[in-house]
Parts: C-alpha cells; structure tokens; sequence
C-alpha cells in the first residue's frame, strides 16, 4: 500500500474479464492502467489513465483515441454509479436522465492511448467497446493498492471508507 494513496496498476490481457472483451468485441488486446488517488475519507479520483490498444491496421488513429477515452470516463461512471434499480417490480432508469454517470469534473484530466501499429495486411477490429469492460477491474485493482482494500461489489459508493 501506497502511503501517498497513489498508485499505478495494470490488469493484463490475460484476464477473463478481457479476454472475453477480446473475443466479444474483436480488438486483438485493450490494457488500461489506471492511476487513483484515495484521501483519508476514502473518496477517490482517477487522475491519469493510458491505455494500450492493438487493434490491427489503424485506418483513423483520432477516432481510436477518442473511443478509448471515453470508455474510461464510461467504466469510471459504471464502477461509480452504475446500479439499476427496482421498485415495484419495475426497473427505476429509463434513460441518461436518471442513470448517473460522471461529469467532466471527476472524468480524468488525463488519457493516453498508446495505438500498436500495424501494417495493412493486419486485419482492422473493433475499437467501440473493448474499453469499457476491462476498466472496472483496473480500476479496482488500483484501488487495492492503494488501500489494501478489495471491491467485491459495484457500484463502488462507499465501500473505500468502511
């Protein structure tokens, strides 16, 4: 554990969580690392994410950037906030206006995606999910390091502090 409360952690794509991001998807490998840093009340936040991607021939390496930063900010709003809930038999979020996710000001400053290149003879694949499902893990993990504490259950609320 991190004194600081800052830490850096990897999941690999060995994972089964990424694994089956691989093969649902088609992207040939998606890493994140995500960095957190958790405050003594255990609130938390994601300054930093890079995230390596091999995804074949890279037609349009901006397009490849910006879906992968906005899987971040999408992982960051389903570990934070994403519960559906029920009352009355019925499911309460019908829509964006009231599912939570987070805003630009707890989205991380900062993101990288390092792209593998790739010559034309290597096939294309998708790049418009396999960064959402292998972010929770990272994120978690991180979290683990920097606290010792592991999530066992999403959405993450206050789990940190007790």
């Amino acid at each position: 554990m991190d004194p600081v409360g800052r830490v850096v952690c990897a999941v690999a794509g060995t994972g089964e969580g990424v694994d089956r991001a691989e093969a649902a998807t088609g992207a040939r490998e998606e890493v994140p690392v995500v960095e957190v840093a958790v405050d003594d009340k255990g609130n938390y936040t994601v300054p930093r994410v890079d995230t390596a991607i091999d995804c074949g021939f890279v037609a349009n390496p901006e397009r490849i950037r910006s879906q992968i930063e906005g899987a971040a900010v999408m992982g960051l709003s389903l570990a934070k906030y994403g519960e559906i809930t029920l009352k009355n038999g019925r499911v309460e979020q019908s829509n964006f206006n009231d599912f939570q996710v987070v805003r630009i000001d707890e989205s991380p400053p900062l993101t990288n995606t390092h792209i593998v290149e790739n010559g034309i003879e290597v096939p294309s694949s998708g790049v418009g999910e396999p960064g959402v499902p292998p972010f929770t893990p990272a994120l978690c993990n991180a979290i683990f390091a920097a606290t010792g504490k592991r999530i066992r259950r999403l959405p993450i609320g206050a789990q940190i502090s007790t």
